[in-house]
């Protein structure tokens, strides 16, 4: 599970980066899922687009790719989502770190 803190880094990354996935008029396919987990091992970072041909929305699309992909939802904005899954052998993308809330300094 992302911070806030994690999500907006993560956000601040996906600028600069192009989308790679395009979910199309022929909807969610496992091409698509198979193009998105191959980008996701590469790249953990990746943005997508759903066109208007499309039957779901981009939040739909989104949930469906990161469910299937064991991936998580970083934003979702008009048309385009983010998806972030951390590659465990060889990690591209250092995370800030999560306060442990349950912690307490006297």
């Amino acid at each position: 599970m992302l911070t806030s803190k994690q999500r907006a880094f993560l956000r601040s990354l996906a600028m600069d980066i192009d989308t790679i996935v395009m979910v199309g008029k022929g909807g969610m396919s496992s091409q698509i899922i198979k193009q998105a987990d191959d980008a996701l091992t590469a790249r953990e970072l990746i943005k997508g687009k759903v066109l208007e041909t499309a039957g779901m929305t981009s939040r739909e699309a989104a949930e469906q790719i990161a469910l299937e992909t064991n991936s998580e939802v970083v934003n979702v904005i008009g048309s385009k989502f983010v998806l972030y899954r951390r590659n465990p052998k060889e990690p591209k993308i250092e995370l800030p770190k999560a306060k442990n809330r349950f912690s307490r300094k006297p």
